[in-house]
C-alpha cells in the first residue's frame, strides 16, 4: 500500500511538472515571439542640415507637419556628415543630449521600433545631388519606403510656389528681385540643372522684374547680379530660394564683410554699384532670421501634399 502510495505520488509530481513546465515554455515562448503592432507608417523629414542659427526653419517645418499628421511618428534626417559631426560636437560640449542622425541609422532605428512602412520625404526645392543622394540612402531590407517628392516636383508645384512668395517682390516701379538658389555644381546632375534653367525662362515670362541667381550652378551670381545692376529701380530686394536660408545666405549673399579669401557678398556687390539691397526677414521669440522656403505657408502647404501623396502608397 505504502508502495502504491509513494508510485501515485511521484507520478502526480512528473504531471505536475510537465503542466507546468508546458505553461512557463508557452510564456517564455510568447515572450520571445515578435509582437506585431499595427503602428501607421513613420515620416522621416530628410534635409541636407545647417550648423546656424537657421536649424528654427526645421522646428517651424517640424510644427507644420505634425499639426497636419496627428498621431503619426515624425523624424528627422539630415544627409550632410559635416553638419551632423559639427552640430553633434557642438551640441555634446553644451550637454545638450539630442543628436542629428543620417537617414540610415534614422530608418535602422525606425525598423528596430516594430515600423514596416516609412515616407522618406525630401526637403528639397530642386531634385539635384543631395536629392539623388537621399533616394540611394532610403533603403533598408524588411521596411517599405515610399518617397516624397521635393518641393518642385511639378511645374504646378513651382508656379504654386512662386505666387505664395510674390508677396515679397518688389513691384517693377520699385525696383528688381533676385531669387538666390544653391544650384548643382556638377553638369552632370541633369534633372536639377534642367529644372533651374526651365525656371528661369518661367520666371521672365511671369515676372520680368525677377531674376534667378545660384551659388554652386547655372544660372549663376554674375548672371543674376548683371541683369539685377541693369535693373531700373534703385531697389533690389533678394528672395532666399532655399528652404533654410544658413551659411549661404548669411555669408556669400548677404554678408556684410569679405570672406576669407576676400571675395564680397551679393549684397556688397550690388550696393557698389548704386543699389539698395534688402531681404525677407522673419522674426520668432525676439530673433531675426532671414527668411529661407521653409517659413512660407506655401512651401509646408506644398510639403504636406506630397507627404500625403508618398502614403497612398502603402494602400
Amino acid at each position: 500500500m505504502k508502495r502504491l502510495t509513494y508510485v501515485l505520488a511521484v507520478l502526480m509530481f512528473l504531471f505536475e511538472m510537465c503542466f507546468f513546465s508546458q505553461i512557463a515554455g508557452a510564456r517564455v515562448l510568447r515572450f520571445l515571439k515578435p509582437v506585431k503592432k499595427d503602428l501607421k507608417p513613420a515620416i522621416v523629414l530628410t534635409a541636407f542640415g545647417t550648423s546656424t542659427k537657421a536649424q528654427n526653419t526645421f522646428d517651424f517645418i517640424d510644427k507644420e507637419i505634425t499639426r497636419a499628421f496627428p498621431g503619426y511618428e515624425i523624424r528627422w534626417a539630415f544627409t550632410s556628415q559635416i553638419i551632423r559631426e559639427k552640430v553633434n560636437r557642438i551640441w555634446a560640449k553644451k550637454g545638450i543630449k539630442k543628436r542629428l542622425y543620417s537617414l540610415p541609422q534614422v530608418l535602422s532605428d525606425l525598423k528596430a521600433k516594430g515600423y514596416t512602412k516609412v515616407v522618406v520625404q525630401s526637403l528639397h526645392v530642386f531634385p539635384g545631388e543631395e536629392y539623388l543622394h537621399m533616394m540611394e540612402e532610403a533603403s533598408l531590407p524588411g521596411v517599405k519606403i515610399s518617397i516624397g517628392e521635393p518641393v518642385m516636383a511639378t511645374w504646378e508645384d513651382a508656379k504654386r510656389l512662386l505666387e505664395g512668395i510674390s508677396g515679397e517682390f518688389l513691384t517693377t516701379e520699385k525696383g528688381c528681385n533676385v531669387l538666390a538658389g544653391h544650384g548643382s555644381p556638377n553638369t552632370y546632375f541633369a534633372p536639377s540643372t534642367a529644372v533651374y534653367l526651365a525656371f528661369d525662362r518661367l520666371l521672365s515670362v511671369h515676372y520680368p522684374n525677377c531674376f534667378l541667381g545660384s551659388v554652386e550652378g547655372v544660372p549663376d551670381r554674375k548672371d543674376a547680379l548683371d541683369r539685377a545692376k541693369a535693373c531700373k529701380g534703385k531697389d533690389i530686394r533678394i528672395i532666399p530660394f532655399m528652404i533654410v536660408a544658413g551659411d549661404h545666405v548669411m555669408n556669400d549673399i548677404m554678408g556684410k564683410e569679405k570672406d576669407e579669401e576676400g571675395n564680397i557678398s551679393w549684397a556688397m556687390e550690388l550696393e557698389r554699384a548704386g543699389k539698395q539691397v534688402s531681404c525677407p526677414t522673419i522674426n520668432i521669440k525676439g530673433q531675426t532670421f532671414y527668411k529661407g522656403l521653409g517659413f512660407y505657408k506655401v512651401t509646408n502647404e506644398i510639403i504636406i501634399e506630397h507627404i500625403k501623396q508618398a502614403l497612398k502608397d502603402f494602400k
